[in-house]
């Protein structure tokens, strides 16, 4: 349902249950699926392609350039899954050379004034509070939370089920499973609360445990406890995606609170 007072362009690809409210802007070349609700005063630019069920709050501007200077209008786009809500004054900028697109997976939760900028790849059903602020190039995994004015650096990654607190700056590469603090970031312990949450047991959650205490509580180099963690520790999916996202890591894990201090 279009509102004669929203302007959609002619050339955008637009579901026939999809509410448009009065006062927003969708441009050439945008695909909106099913069900999903876009409020007043929004703008979608060209190459925003949304999912099924979203809704996308008042101001909220989606597509718009990447703020970076080395852009020259490559044809790149914003992916946005289903589900997901985007609430006001929301910015997602798309992609650039790099990875020609910028990714919201499905049902995440954007809150106010978050800004998501270009070529950031964030996987399904985030939580990002208000005012938080992701660079480019950012790689963010499923199940993150990332509270209120956290700010991360570009080319950082987040890995699966990390939570980091309000007011954080993230310089380094925040593991899977953990909970980030303090100043410079450090690891407090493990995201235990989420990961009951989302159904792992006890005994999932103390052997998660017994690799971070090895990792960050032993005074072993990240390549000496990886080594020992890898020979010492059951194999199982948890063990091998830590080794792999301290293996992969580019601009170095954060370090444990006890070593930094």
């Amino acid at each position: 349902m279009n509102q004669p007072l929203a302007y959609v362009h002619p050339g955008a690809k637009i579901a026939k249950n999809v509410v448009i409210e009065p006062f927003t802007t969708i441009n050439n070349n945008v695909i909106i699926g099913e069900g999903t609700w876009i409020g007043s005063n929004v703008t979608i630019m060209e190459g925003a392609r949304i999912g099924k069920n979203c809704n996308i709050f008042p101001g909220s501007v989606i597509s718009g350039n990447p703020q970076d200077l080395k852009y020259d209008n490559e044809d790149t786009i914003v992916q946005i899954g289903n589900n997901v809500t985007i609430r006001e004054c929301v910015t997602i900028n798309r992609g650039t050379t790099d990875r020609m697109k910028t990714v919201i997976g499905d049902n995440c939760l954007i809150m106010a004034y978050c800004h998501i900028a270009h070529d950031c790849t964030v996987g399904k059903n985030c939580i990002f509070s208000n005012n938080s602020t992701l660079a480019g190039h950012i790689t963010v995994g499923d199940y993150v939370v990332l509270a209120g004015m956290t700010a991360v650096h570009q080319f950082c990654a987040i890995g699966n089920h990390a939570f980091v607190t309000g007011g954080s700056l993230v310089r380094k590469d925040v593991p899977p499973y953990v909970k980030a603090a303090r100043e410079p970031l450090s690891y407090v312990g493990i995201n235990s609360v989420g990961l009951r949450r989302r159904g792992y047991s006890t005994e999932k959650i103390r052997e998660i445990q017994g690799i971070y205490r090895l990792l960050y509580q032993k005074n072993y180099n990240n390549s000496q406890a990886s080594a020992i963690i890898e020979a010492e520790m059951e194999a199982t999916s948890e063990r091998d995606e830590i080794l792999q996202f301290i293996k992969n890591s580019h601009r170095g894990i954060m370090k444990g609170y006890f070593k930094s201090n």
